[in-house]
Order: structure tokens, then sequence, then C-alpha cells
């Protein structure tokens, strides 16, 4: 189970700074090189992550509310390359929890 709070905190990081900071750790913010999207790395409770924002071209229900102006934001486990999380507005969801 991930701790939420502190992803809130990262998406929040993520679409308004140039870095994101946990504790007594800094990550920078930086862009990808084809769609040009904030995106960043980062620990937590010693696994690694990325934080990427939604693409809002995607034909998918989150890059539907990136179009409508919502910031979204997804977490990838780097380790095993799945998604774990959304955040849409500073509200966290984990994928398979409801």
């Amino acid at each position: 189970m991930l701790d939420t709070a502190t992803l809130e905190s990262v998406a929040s990081q993520l679409m308004t700074g140039k870095q994101i900071t946990l504790e007594d750790q800094t990550w920078p913010v930086t862009r990808t090189s084809s769609q040009r999207l904030r995106t960043a790395r980062f620990t937590l409770n010693g696994r690694d992550y990325q934080s990427i924002e939604q693409n809002r071209h995607k034909p998918s229900r989150w890059g539907q509310l990136a179009r409508e102006g919502h910031q979204v934001v997804q977490f990838r486990d780097i380790q095993t390359n799945k998604y774990v999380a959304v955040a849409v507005d500073g509200k966290v969801q984990e994928y398979g929890r409801r």
C-alpha cells in the first residue's frame, strides 16, 4: 500500500515546481523528449517510482480529464514497469484498490 499523502505531495510538486523534495532528498523535475511532459523519479519506502504528467492527447479517460483542465499525474513502479496510482487534482487513487 502506497502513502497517498506523499503521492499527493509529489503530484503537486511535479506540476508546480522544478524539483520534488521528500524528507531530506530532492529529485529534479524534467521533461520527456517527445511530448515535453513533466516527469520525475523518486524513492518511496525503498522503491523507485516515476511520476509522469498525463498526456492530454491520449484517448483514455485520464487524457480526457487532462484535456478538461484537470491536473493528472500517473505513478509508475520502475522495477515492475507497472502503473500503480494516479492523482487527479491532488487526489490519489491506487490502481487495484477502490
